[in-house]
């Protein structure tokens, strides 16, 4: 019987739909003890997992809750399987960051700070920051209060399940979705990542939403934030290291441009970090997958994936297979 490991912290529940004919084993954070498993499927949060892997014996595929794997080749090895849950967390993502992009461009953040001064003529200070983000000088007259999104141009730089999914949500903006992936594809165009530095000028917003790996490791740095126009906004669903935070640190002081970050390198972010303080920034702490739908949602891409490496059937979301 295929012997099936899970953390302690997931809910029983959860795990009705996998496959009957196998032994689910729940595994509490601090393990004093070996034990045997075929498949482990680890706690999503990789400092409650990595410790007790040292005790986990004769694993040869991992099913991980996330769409993330970047921790795991290195604890496991190469010659283990690993599996993401590809497809689990696309709605909640997607939405962040169309929520994201609406509350920069509507100034959420600056009317939260209204809100708590109880200043209703702070109001004004809108046409400010917009003037000073934009560099639009012109006299326009009521005082502008937002901007809309609809009419802009949004650069997707990741273009896969994602990615879709943000573009569908962009849909009824009447946006212009510039779209970069690993390499060219056609209906709809799709940009090699090569193009990146001739597409960036073109963006109002410009969406991350890629893997974080050796090759998009400071993918934006100084040179990208220089491409940007004026009052350009950085969203960041993806992982904290494709950009250099030092970079990003200096562009967001200058007042050039402006950022949404769900994800920050380094992560957690300390206190008292230059990038709390920059201006024209709104971070959330790595929020943007934890709906209530995470577990449900991820265990089900689990047990699918389960069930096909039983019958012996490919793997769908393989992201390492094993040597």
């Amino acid at each position: 019987m295929l012997r099936v490991g899970y953390s302690d912290n997931l809910a029983a529940e959860l795990l009705l739909d996998f496959p009957k004919e196998i032994e689910l084993i729940a595994l509490p954070q601090r393990l004093d003890h070996d034990i045997d498993l075929d498949v482990w499927i680890p706690d999503p949060y990789s400092t409650r997992a990595i410790p007790i892997w040292p005790r986990l014996k004769g694993v040869k595929l991992v099913l991980a809750l996330m769409a993330g794997t970047e921790w795991i080749p290195s604890l496991v090895g190469p010659h283990v399987t690993i599996c993401n849950a590809h497809g689990a967390h696309n709605t909640s993502t997607a939405e962040w960051t169309l929520a994201s992009i609406l509350a920069m461009l509507k100034y959420f953040p600056l009317f939260l700070d209204i809100q708590r001064s109880g200043l209703w003529k702070r109001r004004f200070e809108a046409q400010e920051k917009y003037i000073a983000i934009t560099g639009d000088t012109r006299p326009l007259y009521p005082p502008v209060m937002l901007e809309e999104l609809t009419g802009k141009t949004v650069l997707l730089v990741g273009y896969g399940s994602i990615g879709k999914d943000i573009e569908k949500l962009l849909a009824p903006f009447n946006v212009d979705v510039l779209r970069v992936a690993r390499s060219t594809r056609t209906d709809p165009q799709v940009h090699a990542v090569n193009e990146l530095d001739n597409l960036i000028p073109r963006a109002h917003v410009v969406v991350l939403i890629l893997p974080s790996t050796a090759e998009t490791r400071w993918l934006i740095d100084a040179r990208q934030f220089s491409l940007m126009r004026q009052g350009a906004l950085l969203v960041n669903a993806a992982r904290g290291p494709i950009v250099n935070t030092d970079a990003l640190v200096e562009a967001l002081n200058s007042g050039r441009i402006r950022a949404a970050l769900d994800v920050t390198d380094p992560e957690p972010l300390p206190e008292g970090h230059p990038l709390w303080g920059c201006p024209n920034l709104l971070i959330t702490p790595h929020v943007g997958g934890s709906s209530p739908q995470f577990g449900p949602n991820s265990l089900r891409v689990a047990a699918e994936e389960l069930c096909r490496y039983m019958n012996g059937q490919p793997l769908k979301n393989v992201v390492q297979a094993a040597s």
